[in-house]
């Protein structure tokens, strides 16, 4: 009798703290909401959890990423069109000074070329708002152009030291892409360069240089003959980065969009992993509740009723 005795007691122990664990564990859910907050809880649960928490750490740096970019894109493409702009109204000077042989008149559109040089350096020295030189390839920390003038103040060349790469940054698992674009690039490959590139026969500042002192000097033959085309080909390599960026941004916009449905794709599946069935939480809980106060009423019973019989 005393084997049976310790066997049902043990037994019966085992299923009080079953069933406290059991209400323990629906009460932490129904106070927090959660009914997975420790590994053992579930642990393939827990396991998904975190691989979702891995994947939502990638995403929210692809999100991260693709905003910088989206900034240093839209620096970008907002110079291009004005310098896109200026380069016409250079061609426009061009056009305008073809035939004249007015001195005056010359000197008057060599001082708005020299204006325009000074706003194109402006342009090419341009930096996004995080503090980086957008033309300067991967050198993005200081000016990438540098100008030499005369006693006049007249700019008479501008150098270039940035350089021709471009770091690509990731914005989506595989895909890589650049909002860095080299000022200058005659090494006939790699990224296109915007104000100067050998392949395209562009260079902005020279051509613009070149058109100023043949204003100032009344040489309008060679302003036909080799400005006007020259700047032609400046205007083709501009609109041709431009359409570059155009693609870019729509690139980062769709990759956008594609994050922001997987952040949110992401918080859902948590959310139904971890979270708990407030409704059904608290009926579970109730039916816990009720088999514990039965067990312990028949236990004691059972128990009572045994010690008798062993006392007999």
């Amino acid at each position: 009798m005393n084997v049976s005795t310790t066997s049902f007691t043990n037994n019966f122990l085992y299923q009080i703290n079953q069933l406290e664990s059991r209400q323990a564990s629906l009460q932490s859910q129904a106070t927090t909401g959660l009914k997975v907050t420790l590994p053992e809880d579930d642990p393939a649960v827990m396991d998904q959890v975190l691989n979702l928490q891995s994947e939502d750490s990638a995403n929210t740096q692809y999100q991260s990423n693709i905003t910088q970019l989206q900034d240093s894109a839209t620096t970008a493409s907002d110079t291009l069109n004005s310098l896109q702009t200026l380069v016409e109204q250079a061609s426009e000077i061009a056009t305008e000074a073809n035939g004249v042989t007015s001195s005056t008149q010359l000197s008057t559109y060599a001082t708005q070329v020299g204006q325009l040089i000074q706003e194109a350096l402006q342009l090419a020295n341009t930096k996004d708002s995080q503090g980086n030189y957008i033309f300067g390839g991967t050198n993005t920390g200081h000016a990438p152009f540098a100008a030499t003038t005369d006693s006049s103040g007249n700019i008479t060349a501008v150098a270039y030291s940035g350089n021709t790469s471009v770091a690509k940054t990731e914005i989506a698992p595989g895909l890589t892409v650049t909002a860095q674009s080299p000022g200058e690039n005659n090494t006939g490959s790699g990224p296109g360069g915007v104000f100067a590139d050998s392949r395209t026969g562009a260079n902005i500042f020279s051509d613009l240089i070149s058109l100023q002192q043949n204003l100032a000097s009344g040489n309008t033959a060679a302003i036909s003959s080799t400005n006007s085309p020259a700047l032609a080909k400046d205007e083709d390599n501009v609109v041709s980065q431009i359409s570059g960026n155009a693609v870019l941004q729509s690139t980062l916009e769709a990759a956008g969009n594609v994050a922001s449905q997987k952040a949110t794709n992401i918080t859902t599946q948590m959310s139904n992993d971890t979270n708990a069935d407030l409704a059904q939480t608290l009926t579970q809980l109730d039916q816990t509740q009720t088999a514990y106060q039965a067990a312990l009423e028949s236990g004691t019973m059972v128990m009572g009723l045994s010690l008798l019989d062993f006392l007999q």
